[in-house]
């Protein structure tokens, strides 16, 4: 066969093989929304740090104490958790979807496909699972494990949707999931745990994802 026509082939091969990827995985996703997740963790947490009136790493039975007598701000504990991490979340939640839409569109690619629609299935089912546990944790006020526990729910749903987008996404969920088993044995350094996972690693994975793909 002349060198031409394997040449043709082999582009041939490649361009059917990169719209099949195209078509089984959702890779419109964007690194600058795991920068912008991260910066919005990091500051949910700093926030938690200055309503308590505690440094990192403190002793985990004084952060406890903090924690249950606290009500500065005319807020109790219980409000100004739910209504920082419903902040975070929405925030996280709105960067992405601006970012992904954006990326998406510079590329000519769709945001909502089937791909993306298997995607979200795959997170959601241990999301919603761990959801349900976290309230199970607070009902008994086990409320050290909760910011572990939603550490290893939340790398547990990365790794279960990775199948359905980029590779990478399956690293950061493993190192979720160790982050949060740590902090199961270490309950008094969740917060400190969690602001590694949700924030540090999100702007660091973030970073890398821009630079190799976008």
């Amino acid at each position: 066969m002349p060198v031409e026509n394997r040449n043709e082939h082999l582009e041939t091969l490649s361009q059917i093989r990169s719209m099949m990827e195209r078509s089984s995985r959702f890779i419109s996703l964007s690194g600058l929304s795991g920068v912008a997740a991260g910066s919005f963790a990091l500051l949910g947490a700093a926030m938690v740090y200055v309503y308590l009136g505690l440094k990192p790493f403190s002793n985990y039975r004084i952060f406890y104490a903090e924690v249950l007598q606290n009500g500065k701000w005319g807020i109790g504990y219980e409000a100004f958790f739910l209504l920082d991490a419903a902040l975070v979340f929405i925030l996280a939640v709105t960067s992405g979807i601006y970012f992904t839409t954006r990326k998406a569109r510079r590329k000519g690619q769709k945001v909502w496909d089937a791909s993306a629609l298997r995607m979200l299935s795959n997170l959601a089912i241990p999301l919603v699972v761990g959801g349900i546990f976290c309230l199970a944790l607070y009902k008994e006020r086990q409320i050290l494990l909760i910011a572990p526990a939603t550490l290893v729910f939340y790398g547990l749903a990365l790794v279960n949707g990775s199948k359905f987008t980029l590779n990478d996404i399956r690293y950061l969920g493993l190192c979720e999931i160790g982050l949060g088993l740590i902090g199961l044995f270490f309950p008094g350094f969740g917060l400190e745990l969690w602001a590694i996972g949700f924030g540090m690693l999100h702007i660091a994975y973030g970073m890398v994802m821009y630079r190799k793909y976008e």
